[in-house]
């Protein structure tokens, strides 16, 4: 209640009774002098009191109708930069406030709307960049293919590769305590299921990651579609799809946000323990809204430790910048990541 009386419409209603309380007192006080001075007949105490009171009741009722009156036009003003400020910070730059009178406030909105054309200027510029970025990728795939196969081998040494020479140790060790403790070797053999499992599941994030950069002609919808059919058949994952055909996004736009999906995907089955994952990408109004959740095991973010989930995120974070666009993430430990990404269009 008294965070609304604060606003301008109340502000307005203040400084009328204030203007009442000066000019009555004024009144009384030159009323008062003439009865003290000249003591004229028609100027009795009485009637003096009696002006001064109906005087504050008319008073008290125009002042309230005239300050609700006269603050109402500012307060649409006030609220049209409002919302055209949130419109700006949600990265909608094509928003416009159209004010006519020529005073301070239609001043801010002219200078709001030339801030939301160089936004938007910037954010062309950007993704005509980004084109010419994605022609010059591709004069270098040659020396991209090289990078990646490295990149592929050292994750293969790290992961997958200990992983298989702690399987071939544990199975050793097995065989031996077979005949002398079968019941630690049953032990044993459960940790080699789990260490099996869980070089499975980072060999096929590995084996995500040789799928083509490009979409290879395919449309952006496709592609993923094709992407995820493929690791249902791999995975015992749930995956929830809502991908609308977007036709007003680049050819560049589109690879990027395959490679997104993609690198997310490949997070999720590496690190989130994840029994369902939901995919959407919806056009809504001038923006392409990106959204990718699971219910893993999620992560704290301020004090993330994992470095190959940490550059994972940047490379998502990188490439959403790239076309223009936003990149949010939001997770918790026990209650699984969400990604957000919005892209002007």
């Amino acid at each position: 209640m008294l965070k609304r009386l604060n606003s301008i419409r109340y502000a307005y209603i203040r400084s009328h009774f204030y203007g009442l309380f000066l000019t009555t007192v004024t009144l009384l006080a030159i009323l008062l002098s003439i009865h003290v001075l000249f003591e004229p007949i028609w100027l009795s105490k009485t009637s003096i009191f009696v002006f001064i009171i109906l005087y504050l009741f008319l008073a008290f009722i125009f002042s309230i109708y005239v300050g609700f009156k006269s603050s109402g036009d500012m307060k649409d003003r006030f609220d049209y930069l409002s919302v055209l400020i949130a419109q700006l910070a949600r990265g909608n730059y094509s928003s416009r406030v159209y004010d006519n009178d020529d005073d301070e406030i239609s001043r801010i909105g002219t200078e709001l709307n030339e801030l939301g054309e160089k936004m938007q200027g910037q954010v062309k510029s950007l993704q005509r960049l980004a084109d010419e970025k994605s022609e010059y990728a591709k004069s270098a795939h040659k020396a991209a293919t090289i990078e990646e196969r490295q990149r592929l081998a050292r994750d293969l040494h790290d992961a997958v590769s200990q992983q298989l020479f702690a399987l071939t140790m544990m199975s050793q060790a097995s065989i031996r305590l077979f005949d002398k403790n079968p019941n630690a070797a049953k032990e044993q053999m459960k940790e080699i299921s789990a260490t099996a499992l869980k070089a499975q599941t980072e060999m096929r994030a590995l084996l995500l990651h040789l799928r083509p950069v490009d979409l290879s002609g395919e449309p952006l919808q496709m592609g993923i579609h094709n992407l995820i059919e493929e690791l249902k058949q791999k995975c015992q994952i749930d995956f929830n799809l809502h991908i609308e055909e977007i036709r007003e996004l680049s050819e560049t736009g589109e690879e990027h946000l395959f490679r997104i999906v993609q690198e997310s995907l490949s997070n999720i089955l590496r690190h989130a323990d994840a029994t369902e994952v939901t995919v959407e990408l919806v056009k809504r109004s001038e923006e392409l809204f990106v959204h990718i959740a699971d219910n893993g095991k999620g992560f704290d973010i301020e004090n993330n430790q994992e470095k190959k989930i940490s550059y994972g995120l940047k490379t998502m974070k990188e490439r959403s910048e790239e076309i223009g666009g936003t990149f949010a993430i939001r997770s918790k430990q026990g209650e699984g990541t969400h990604l957000d990404i919005r892209i002007p269009l």
